[in-house]
């Protein structure tokens, strides 16, 4: 209770104001760094799967190509639920046969960025110098480069195009007088004087 003749506090009923700007890039960088750190994770392990898998088919007498389309598509399909159930398991999931055909698609593209890479290299700087043309120099332009640039495209097209938001970032929520076809009230104008 307040003293006669005093004004006590006034509770604050004005509406929670959004996150500033810095706070909802920071957010959206941690959200990002979570999102490669998985995505890393399930490639990672990917990788290790079409490698064991490829050499067991191999000792088993396997012919070469056989071996790595059976070790390639086993690690994809890997890949395709390690991302889908838990990289991005908050976005929208519609039909998982479109999804698993659209991610082993874009996966292909981006075999095709790493073997580019890799064909530029030895091939094209290759007849330049045959310093292109040694197996440190494939490795260095297939292995390092084109994995990361194929990874990169891997990631940017899986969000994109296989795991989409479910809603633009950027878009403000829907409110639900918008839904409901009717206007919202007009917000409060602020005097500045």
């Amino acid at each position: 209770m307040t003293a006669p003749g005093t004004l006590g506090t006034v509770p604050d009923t004005s509406p929670p104001q959004p996150p500033g700007l810095r706070s909802r890039l920071r957010l959206r960088y941690q959200a990002l760094i979570r999102e490669l750190g998985k995505f890393g994770t399930v490639g990672g392990i990917s990788f290790a799967i079409d490698v064991v898998i490829f050499n067991v088919l191999l000792q088993a007498g396997f012919e070469t190509l056989i071996a790595k389309t059976i070790s390639t598509v086993i690690a994809t399909t890997f890949a395709f639920a390690g991302n889908r159930f838990w990289t991005w398991r908050d976005r929208a999931h519609t039909n998982m046969a479109r999804q698993y055909t659209v991610f082993f698609v874009l996966n292909a593209i981006g075999l095709g960025i790493g073997l580019a890479c890799l064909a530029i290299s030895h091939y094209g700087l290759g007849q330049l110098s045959p310093v292109f043309q040694t197996q440190l120099a494939d490795n260095i332009s297939g292995q390092l480069v084109g994995t990361a640039a194929g990874s990169l495209f891997r990631f940017w097209s899986y969000r994109r195009f296989v795991f989409p938001a479910a809603t633009p970032p950027g878009t403000p929520p829907r409110q639900e007088s918008r839904a409901a076809g009717t206007t919202p009230p007009p917000s409060p104008v602020r005097d500045t004087a």
